[in-house]
């Protein structure tokens, strides 16, 4: 039976977990009550797994919440029997979209600030699609207006233009555009843009001494904002982008990773040493062909053991430079491991997994949980939580339990 409701001012239609088709994708966003909330638990687009009734049965959702402007939606789907709603991509076309979106890098539309002047051009990807939204160049610059920091999908530049951005950014620092209401969260945001910049380099070029020394300059900045205002936390990560990238993956997991490490209670030096290494952990994809990288679903047996080498390669690339702290491996190494032994490459138990590896263990997974991609929706980070409590043998419980704590405003 379902039943409409109003809460907070909206209309829901009221559903039980029953519902829920496994195998299909979601034709609508479904919300759950979390302490008398309305919040996020599946994105439209999830595709339902066969744990998925098991770990909601577990979490205690007896009931779900959908639009009620999606009434004709939902009865559609409850006609389905199995298989995706969404249709999958053309293997050719994203073929070649992964190709075209190595060409570009994503940046942050809250600096996108309107009535300022850009001399680079901008391009917006929805799905598999990058398509231009402002062309300029030094010689011809253009004004930022307000429709393009409320189009819909990842605003993105050419890689080529990284230097003229992160010109842009500097530039907003210097004038005093991003001073007044808000200004610590612009410079947070600032900050965040220059390490994904960083951390592209790196990964462009991972054995360049220069850029692995930037990158650990980055991270006493990082762990300096977070210690002096714990909310830059929440504008150091990338929690909106509509697709996944090496370079903002890798800063989202060195931002929570250094955030985790102070609520254990590490002392500064340790916490960057962390930072470092989390920051670093994914520096061997480099070593990974693209077409792996930005596979569109399941990767074959063949495949995912060239996507686990990449532990081993950030080991010997990161092992080889002099500026990188031999006390930041272990966070690099031991990422994929779990106390459960199931991980890699070692299947190391849990006695012989450090405190970094568990963190970033635990950060590393969430993110990637959490991340949206063209062919699937990002888990709601309630629902990513709930995965990683239900998989409690792979994760350590008490500084799983710091994280949920440390995430409650996400």
């Amino acid at each position: 039976m379902i039943i409409k409701i109003r809460k907070d001012g909206k209309s829901y239609l009221v559903v039980t977990p029953d519902i829920l088709i496994i195998g299909t994708r979601l034709p609508f966003d479904v919300f759950a009550k979390v302490e008398n909330i309305i919040k996020p638990l599946f994105k439209r687009g999830t595709l339902l797994a066969p744990t998925t009734k098991m770990i909601l049965q577990k979490r205690g959702v007896r009931e779900m919440y959908i639009d009620a402007a999606h009434s004709a939606a939902l009865l559609l789907y409850l006609k389905k029997e199995s298989g995706d709603i969404l249709p999958d991509f053309d293997p050719r076309e994203f073929l070649r979209y992964s190709t075209k979106k190595e060409e570009h890098h994503q940046i942050e539309r809250k600096l996108l600030i309107p009535g300022e002047r850009i001399t680079f051009s901008l391009y917006l990807l929805n799905g598999i699609s990058i398509t231009p939204l402002i062309e300029a160049t030094a010689l011809r610059p253009a004004m930022i207006n307000q429709g393009i920091t409320r189009a819909e999908g990842d605003i993105m530049i050419k890689k080529s233009d990284l230097p003229l951005y992160l010109e842009f950014v500097d530039d907003l620092l210097r004038s005093g555009a991003l001073s007044g209401t808000g200004a610590d969260t612009m410079r947070e945001v600032a900050l965040k843009e220059k390490s994904k910049a960083v951390m592209r380099g790196i990964i462009d070029d991972p054995r360049s001494g220069e850029r692995i020394k930037e990158a650990i300059g980055l991270v006493g900045s990082i762990t300096d904002c977070i210690l002096n205002r714990r909310n830059a936390l929440y504008n150091l990560l990338s929690i909106e982008q509509y697709d996944y990238y090496t370079y903002t993956h890798s800063v989202n997991v060195g931002v929570l990773s250094i955030g985790l490490g102070i609520d254990v209670g590490l002392e500064k030096e340790e916490v960057q040493y962390l930072g470092i290494g989390s920051l670093l952990h994914d520096v061997g994809k480099s070593a990974v062909p693209h077409e792996i990288l930005n596979k569109e679903g399941k990767l074959s047996d063949i495949e995912y053991r060239i996507m686990q080498t990449h532990v081993v390669e950030a080991q010997k690339i990161l092992s080889t430079q002099e500026e990188f702290p031999a006390k930041s491996l272990a966070a690099v190494v031991e990422h994929h491991e779990r106390l459960s032994g199931k991980g890699y490459p070692s299947g190391l138990t849990a006695d012989r997994i450090s405190l970094f590896g568990r963190i970033t263990a635990i950060s590393d997974c969430y993110d990637a949980l959490t991340t949206q991609r063209p062919y699937r929706a990002a888990f709601t980070p309630f629902y990513a939580l709930s995965v990683l409590v239900d998989e409690i043998d792979d994760y350590d419980a008490e500084i799983l339990q710091k994280f949920v704590i440390m995430l409650g405003k996400v």
